[in-house]
């Protein structure tokens, strides 16, 4: 079947990062002029046929930005007062601006993104999940002006969550992530560039590092370039929403001008999956007693988990991971809400501009945690994680599935059910824990599995808040 071919997807995906790798290092100059004529060709296309409209300053040649970068008032200010503080020569300072610049600044290749980026990752997310594109408020992202800087804010489930969003992204806007420092490696860091993202060192204490890395999100920022950033910071260990770190959001709000040419608009985005590929080792980070492994036993496990489903997949026992589902909410205007609230960014001082970002980042957060996607497992999960010391009959599992969708919905979750039959959505939660051996069937009752309590627990604490919005209502169909 179709599905086999996966490890020859990956196989192409690797060899395309080391020929782009090699390829960026050894094109002398006639190719180079080859390669721009084509990347001029997809930009005039999407301009065209997809009404994309790439900022200029997304298509700017990169050692441009790095000069531009380098000689901002603000960066060279901070390498006087690091010279002064530090005493140390301008020429040592400069050098480590012009590698803290050369780290950050993406090189962005709309051939790469729009053809081999978009083209792998819709292989990739459709041939490891069903990809469903869930709940979307059309009315109010047509409102946003074109005009408006965009920054999609998401929960992050999963490392997967970069191919998944920016493929289904992609036929309206060209992406620039924040990646962590864990893709920093050859040839993975030579594409992740060319696709327009740009590294962050999530924990750097360098205040040089931090002025230049602000800059250049607040000049990307104010030439419109769509960002995309996950308020987390990392990956959730439990499921849950984590709370929001501050420091990008801050960069973006402490210049923005109200009245200015461009409204800064957050546009919350939900993501879920039937099955995250990296939960069992999310979870062995929230256990202090865990062995803390090296690279190479992640590796390892990684090669046998490939081994593993690839066995399945040459014996017709494969099955994709379940579906993935985004879900994008209704946009906040930082323009509207510096009239609601009278706070100029701007004009506050350090301490009052912080809360203040907090308050942003809490809207935020609420709104991620209203939009996230219900899928069957995490249903499924909760109801098991509820009656985890009985056993349930089928009859008895559906009929705590429906009241839980109905008063789900009474809340105003958007419940994703494939093919609008819920007895097949609950078949395919169910199925999958099965797979797993997370629930186990025995005489017709099925329990949930003790030892698999913390990833039953793991999938119910994704639509954790909504769940909890639900207390005390009534499903509809009783309240009726």
């Amino acid at each position: 079947m179709g599905t086999v071919t996966l490890p020859v997807w990956l196989f192409v995906v690797l060899l395309a990062l080391a020929l782009w790798a090699l390829l960026e290092r050894l094109l002398v100059p006639g190719v180079r002029w080859y390669l721009r004529r084509k990347v001029n060709r997809v930009i005039l296309e999407i301009n065209t046929r997809l009404n994309i409209e790439l900022s200029q300053f997304k298509v700017t040649r990169r050692e441009v930005l790095i000069d531009r970068l380098f000689h901002d008032p603000m960066v060279q200010a901070a390498m006087a007062r690091e010279c002064a503080d530090k005493g140390l020569p301008r020429d040592v300072v400069a050098k480590r601006v012009d590698r803290c610049a050369r780290e950050i600044v993406p090189a962005f290749n709309a051939y790469l993104y729009f053809r081999l980026g978009y083209w792998l990752g819709k292989i990739l997310a459709k041939t490891l999940y069903r990809v469903r594109l869930g709940y979307t408020d059309t009315a109010a992202l047509a409102a946003v002006n074109p005009k408006s800087s965009v920054v999609f804010v998401m929960n992050h489930r999963s490392n997967m969550d970069y191919v998944l969003v920016a493929f289904l992204a992609a036929e309206r806007v060209a992406l620039s992530y924040a990646v962590g420092e864990w893709a920093r490696v050859w040839p993975l860091q030579q594409l992740i560039r060319s696709m327009g993202a740009y590294f962050v060192r999530r924990n750097s204490g360098d205040p040089l590092y931090r002025t230049v890395l602000q800059r250049y999100v607040q000049m990307a920022v104010a030439a419109g370039v769509p960002q995309a950033v996950y308020p987390e910071g990392g990956l959730s260990t439990d499921g849950k929403l984590r709370p929001p770190r501050l420091g990008l959001l801050d960069y973006m709000l402490k210049t923005f001008d109200s009245a200015g040419e461009r409204d800064l608009v957050f546009i919350p985005v939900g993501i879920n999956y039937d099955r995250v590929l990296e939960d069992r080792t999310l979870l062995l980070k929230l256990d202090p007693q865990a062995p803390r492994r090296g690279a190479l036993y992640a590796a390892a496990r990684m090669a046998a988990f490939a081994a593993s489903n690839l066995w399945l997949m040459l014996t017709g026992r494969w099955y994709r991971f379940g579906y993935a589902c985004v879900n994008f909410g209704r946009p906040i205007s930082m323009r509207d809400y510096v009239k609601r609230n009278g706070a100029d960014f701007r004009q506050l001082a350090d301490d009052a501009r912080h809360t203040e970002v907090e308050r942003v980042a809490a809207q935020i957060m609420e709104a991620i945690g209203r939009i996230i996607p219900v899928l069957p497992v995490s249903l499924v999960a909760t109801v098991f994680l509820r009656n985890r010391d009985s056993g349930l009959s089928e009859l008895e599992l559906k009929s705590a599935i429906y009241d839980l969708i109905m008063r789900l919905e009474a809340a105003g979750a958007h419940v994703y059910v494939p093919r609008g039959d819920l007895d097949y959505a609950i078949g395919v939660g169910l199925r999958m824990l099965l797979l797993r051996h997370v629930v186990e069937e025995q005489d017709g009752l099925y329990h949930a599995s003790p030892a698999d309590t913390a990833l039953l627990a793991y999938y119910a604490n994704a639509i954790e808040p909504l769940v909890r919005e639900t207390a005390g209502r009534q499903p509809v169909e009783a309240a009726a």
